[in-house]
C-alpha cells in the first residue's frame, strides 16, 4: 500500500516539488499520500500527511488557508504549536470544532481529505467556489482520489474507460462540467461540498453534502441599504482584506497583469499594501489586435510594479502544444490555457505565489455575452411558442451558415436557462454522433433571480470553477506556481452577488464597481478600452503554422481511434474551416484538444 502511495504521490510532485510523505492504516486499508509546495513554515514542521494534536485525525491537504492566523486566535485551549503552517491550523480546529464548523470558518482555497481514526471515517472537502480539484471514485474494488488524475493513473487499479458522455460534454462546452469526469466512474467533487464516507462499498459513492452555497447570498435579498459611494468603500475594504491575507507567504510573491480591470484593480491594491514594488508578468502577442502587453506595461509604470512581459510566437505555441494533455489530465478546450501556462511559468522564475484577477467577470457582469444574451431574451420572449417551435424547424432543415443553426437553436429552447446554454455551446448543435448532452443545471429551479443574475450565478457555479479555474490551476501547478485570486474570498463573493444591476453594469459599461476600486489608484485612461480576453488568434494558427499538426489529428484513422467522433461530419467541419469559415474554430480547437489528449494517455 505504501509502495502504491509513493507513486500516486510521484505523479504529483509538480504540484509539490518540496516534499513528499506518505501514510498508511494498513488495518482500514486507506493510504495518505501528499507532495508539498512549501508556502507557509518552510520548515519539517508543515510536512504532511499530518497529525493533529489528539493524534485522532491525519490529513493531507493542498492550498491555503487565508485566516489560519486568526483561526488559532480562536481556539479556546490552542496547542503547544509545533510551528506556523495553516495545515497544523486545520487539524487544531478539526479536533476542536470538527470539520463541518471548521470549513465554515476557513476563508481559503483548498481540497482535502481528513481521516478520523477514531470513527474509521474519511472525508473529502473542497473550497466554496472551486479553486482547487478534487477527483474521487472506484476503479474496480478501489477507491482512489487526488487532485489530478494522473495520481489515479499510478495506482495499478486504474481501468480508466473513456466516459462518452464526457467527451460529448467537452466537445460541446470546451470542458467537461463537474461532477463529471472524462474517466468512467471518476467524479469530481462539487465546489463547496463535503463527501463523507463511512462504510465503503465499491462503486457506490454516497452523495456530497454542501458546506456553503450562495443561494443565503442571494436570498438574503438585494443590497438597496447603502448608497453607490458606500458601496464602493465596502468593496474596497473587502477587497483590501483578502489581498493582504492572501499576500501572505514565506517565499517570492507577485501578481499575474493583464492591463484589464480585475488584475490590475488586485495588483493596485496589492501596491498599495505594499513597502517596495510588487512584481508584475504578463505575456504578449506580435499580432497587434491580440495584444495586450502595452498596457500592462502602462499600468505596471503607473503602480511602480517591477514589471516583466514575455512575448511568444506561433512556434513556441507549436512546441508546447504536445505538453497540454500532460498538464490537463482532462481535455480542456480554452485557448487561453496556453498564455495561462506561458506567463506562470515566467512568474515562476520569479516568485512562488502570485494573485490574479480570476472571478471579476462572474461577480461584476464582465462578460459580453451577457449582454448579447439579453438581446437573444427579447426576441425569444417577443415570440409565442408556437410561432418559436415553427422558426426552429424551418431553420434547422434548412441548409445554412452557423448563425441561422444558432437561431434556430435559441428558437427550440424550452426556457430561458437554455437560451443561455446555446451561446455556452461551442456549435450550434452538436455534430451527428454525438449524443446530445446539456450542461448540469446548477441553480434550484424554485431561486427567484432575475435573467442577468441567472447568467452569473450559472458561470460562478459552472463555467468559472471548470474552466477558468481548472485552466489557471493546472497550468501554474505544471511550474510549481500557486496562484489566488483574491475575488474569491467568500466575503468579496457575497456581497457582490447582493449587489444591484446597475452597480455592475452602467449605461452599458461592465463592472462600474470594480472599476470605482480600481480609479482609486489607477486612472479610467489608463484602462477604458474595448475588453480583449486573454487569448490566441487560433483561426491564423490553424490554418498556417498549426495546420499539419490538426490536419494529423483529424485524419480519419486518427478520429477512428474514439469511437464516439463522427469522422465524417468532423471532416466536413474542418474542410468549412479551411475554406474560410471561422465559425467552428473554437469546436474544432475543443476536438483537437481531446484527440490531443486521446493519443497522449
Amino acid at each position: 500500500m505504501t509502495a502504491h502511495a509513493r507513486a500516486m504521490g510521484a505523479a504529483l510532485s509538480h504540484r509539490g516539488p518540496d516534499d513528499r510523505g506518505a501514510w498508511v492504516d494498513a488495518e482500514a486499508g486507506l493510504s495518505l499520500s501528499h507532495t508539498r509546495l512549501a508556502i507557509l513554515d518552510l520548515s519539517p514542521a508543515g510536512a504532511q500527511p499530518m497529525h493533529s494534536p489528539s493524534g485522532r485525525h491525519v490529513l493531507v491537504f493542498n492550498g491555503e488557508v487565508y485566516n489560519h492566523l486568526e483561526l488559532r486566535e480562536q481556539l479556546q485551549h490552542p496547542p503547544a504549536w509545533r510551528g506556523h503552517s495553516d495545515t497544523e491550523t486545520l487539524l487544531a480546529c478539526i479536533d476542536a470544532w470538527g470539520l463541518a464548523d471548521t470549513l465554515t470558518r476557513c476563508v481559503g482555497m483548498f481540497a482535502l481529505a481528513v481521516w478520523d481514526r477514531q470513527d474509521r471515517v474519511l472525508r473529502l472537502a473542497r473550497d466554496r467556489l472551486g479553486e482547487k480539484p478534487l477527483y474521487v471514485g472506484w476503479q474496480g474494488n478501489t477507491l482512489l482520489f487526488g487532485s489530478e488524475l494522473k495520481a489515479l493513473r499510478a495506482h495499478p487499479d486504474f481501468v480508466g474507460d473513456l466516459n462518452h458522455h464526457a467527451v460529448a460534454l467537452m466537445t460541446r462546452y470546451k470542458y467537461v462540467p463537474a461532477p463529471h469526469c472524462v474517466i468512467e466512474g471518476i467524479t469530481k467533487l462539487l465546489p463547496g461540498h463535503v463527501l463523507e464516507i463511512r462504510q465503503p462499498r465499491p462503486g457506490h459513492l454516497p452523495d456530497p453534502v454542501a458546506y456553503w452555497t450562495p443561494w443565503a447570498a442571494v436570498g438574503a435579498g438585494t443590497d438597496t441599504q447603502s448608497d453607490d459611494r458606500e458601496a464602493v468603500d465596502m468593496l474596497d475594504a473587502l477587497l483590501s482584506r483578502a489581498v493582504r491575507q492572501q499576500c501572505l507567504a514565506d517565499v517570492p510573491l507577485g501578481g499575474l497583469l493583464s492591463g484589464g480591470v480585475d488584475s490590475s484593480a488586485i495588483v493596485a491594491l496589492m501596491q498599495r499594501a505594499a513597502s517596495g514594488p510588487v512584481r508584475t508578468f504578463t505575456i504578449g502577442f506580435h499580432e497587434q489586435d491580440f495584444n495586450e502587453a502595452e498596457y500592462a506595461e502602462q499600468v505596471a509604470r503607473h503602480l511602480g510594479t517591477r514589471h516583466e512581459t514575455l512575448y511568444i510566437t506561433p512556434g513556441e505555441t507549436l512546441e508546447l502544444i504536445p505538453n497540454l494533455p500532460r498538464w490537463f489530465d482532462e481535455p480542456q478546450g480554452d485557448y487561453s490555457s496556453i498564455p495561462t501556462y506561458l506567463v506562470s511559468r515566467l512568474a515562476r522564475q520569479h516568485v512562488t505565489v502570485a494573485l490574479s484577477g480570476d472571478g471579476g467577470d462572474e461577480l461584476f457582469c464582465g462578460y459580453q455575452r451577457y449582454q448579447d444574451n439579453m438581446r437573444r431574451l427579447r426576441v425569444w420572449n417577443a415570440l409565442p411558442d408556437p410561432l418559436r417551435r415553427a422558426l426552429a424547424a424551418g431553420l434547422s432543415r434548412a441548409p445554412g451558415p452557423e448563425r441561422l443553426q444558432r437561431v434556430a437553436q435559441v428558437m427550440a429552447a424550452q426556457d430561458r436557462r437554455q437560451v443561455y446554454d446555446c451561446m455556452m455551446a461551442s456549435m450550434a448543435a452538436p455534430v451527428p454522433g454525438h449524443a446530445w448532452a446539456g450542461g448540469q443545471p446548477p441553480l434550484p429551479a424554485s431561486l427567484a433571480v432575475d435573467d442577468w443574475s441567472d447568467m452569473m450565478l450559472n458561470d460562478l457555479l459552472q463555467y468559472l470553477p471548470d474552466q477558468v479555474l481548472a485552466k489557471v490551476d493546472r497550468a501554474s501547478m505544471a511550474v510549481s506556481l500557486e496562484t489566488r485570486a483574491p475575488m474569491l474570498d467568500h466575503r468579496v463573493v457575497e456581497f457582490a452577488l447582493r449587489q444591484p444591476l446597475h452597480r455592475k453594469l452602467r449605461n452599458g459599461q461592465s463592472k462600474w464597481l470594480l472599476r470605482q476600486v480600481l480609479y482609486r489608484d489607477v486612472p479610467p485612461a489608463l484602462i477604458e478600452r474595448p475588453k480583449m480576453g486573454f487569448t490566441v488568434p487560433i483561426c491564423r494558427w490553424l490554418r498556417g503554422p498549426l495546420a499539419d499538426w490538426a490536419e494529423s489529428l483529424l485524419a480519419a484513422d486518427s478520429l477512428a481511434r474514439a469511437d464516439c467522433l463522427d469522422t465524417q461530419a468532423i471532416r466536413g467541419v474542418w474542410s468549412r474551416f479551411k475554406q474560410g469559415d471561422d465559425h467552428p474554430a473554437q469546436w474544432l480547437w475543443n476536438v483537437l484538444v481531446f484527440q490531443q489528449w486521446l493519443s497522449h494517455w
